[in-house]
């Protein structure tokens, strides 16, 4: 089955708020699937309260990116915040914060940095790109069935996401659609 997401880059003053997973604690753009009748700028709004306590405003659409080999697409949209207060009101964040790109935290998803650094850029125009992230379990497997998997590792949460995404440092992104700016790799 294909999934649908969205992740939402919430800038203010040049820093980016991102959240610390609680399933694998490691730093994310905050984001999730969009729900049955539900509209992508809706599910970013609600991801966006969700994950951070804050209400934004959806200034442009940054950007689509595939990872083909997982069946999987998100969307990608900068926001500003414009209420509320940055806390997590979900379990599944454990730490958020802003963090300037000098010093955003680690471990950081590998493929949310290039998003990072396209949601920062000046530029108005979105591109769909595709990532080429290795398939690093069976996709069959389910959420549930990959926790099961986690907490029978031994290993803790972190460690666990870290061994399945072995020494990925660069994950190539090849802009199929829009302005390839030069940071893709």
């Amino acid at each position: 089955m294909v999934g649908l997401g969205v992740h939402i880059a919430i800038i203010r003053d040049g820093r980016v708020v991102l959240t610390k997973r609680e399933d694998f604690e490691v730093w994310c753009l905050p984001g999730g699937g969009v729900d049955s009748g539900e509209s992508v700028s809706l599910a970013a709004i609600r991801e966006a309260r969700e994950e951070t306590g804050l209400e934004v405003r959806l200034t442009r659409l940054v950007g689509i990116y595939s990872k083909p080999q997982w069946s999987d697409h998100d969307l990608l949209f900068a926001a500003e915040p414009v209420g509320g207060e940055l806390i997590s009101t979900s379990a599944e964040v454990v730490d958020i914060g802003y963090f300037a790109p000098s010093a955003w935290p680690e471990p950081l998803i590998p493929w949310h940095r290039q998003r990072l650094q396209d949601a920062l850029r000046a530029e108005h125009g979105a591109s769909a790109c595709s990532q080429d992230v290795p398939v690093i379990f069976p996709p069959e497997l389910s959420r549930r069935e990959l926790y099961a998997l986690r907490d029978r590792s031994g290993l803790s949460r972190q460690e666990f996401f870290l061994r399945l995404m072995g020494a990925l440092e660069t994950i190539h992104c090849a802009v199929e659609v829009g302005l390839d700016l030069g940071g893709h790799s």
